[in-house]
């Protein structure tokens, strides 16, 4: 799976998951560090990547339909969080093959100690 990191993220979890056999890609790598929220989900589209962000703007269904993306991830980072508590949460949502192929077309709030995933909204 291909794993698009947006840049509140650290650099080091681009390691973890090529660590965990999957792709990943950081956004500053791409020329993405300062880009508005629109352009980061226009690259995690084309690139048919999951975008993984601390950006709970990314939650709003409604301007980011999960169903457009080969899935959202918004990790809930607790305030006094350093990188090995975001690495943690990350490697242990990473190590559940059943959630990862439930992720495409989702969202999934990454939070310690649990996991939600909202599906797309039906159409009417």
């Amino acid at each position: 799976m291909l794993f698009l990191i947006d840049s509140d993220l650290p650099r080091s979890l681009a390691g973890l998951i090529s660590g965990l056999g999957h792709k990943a890609l950081d956004a500053r790598d791409l020329g993405l560090g300062a880009a508005p929220d629109e352009k980061i989900a226009a690259e995690a589209r084309q690139r048919e990547a999951c975008l993984v962000t601390g950006d709970f703007g990314f939650a709003d269904i409604r301007n980011y339909p999960p169903g457009d993306y080969a899935g959202l991830a918004v990790l809930e980072i607790p305030g006094d969080a350093g990188t090995e508590v975001i690495l943690s949460l990350v490697r242990s949502w990473l190590t559940q093959p059943d959630l990862l192929n439930l992720l495409p077309g989702r969202l999934a709030i990454v939070a310690p100690g649990r996991i939600r995933l909202r599906p797309a909204p039906l159409a009417l």
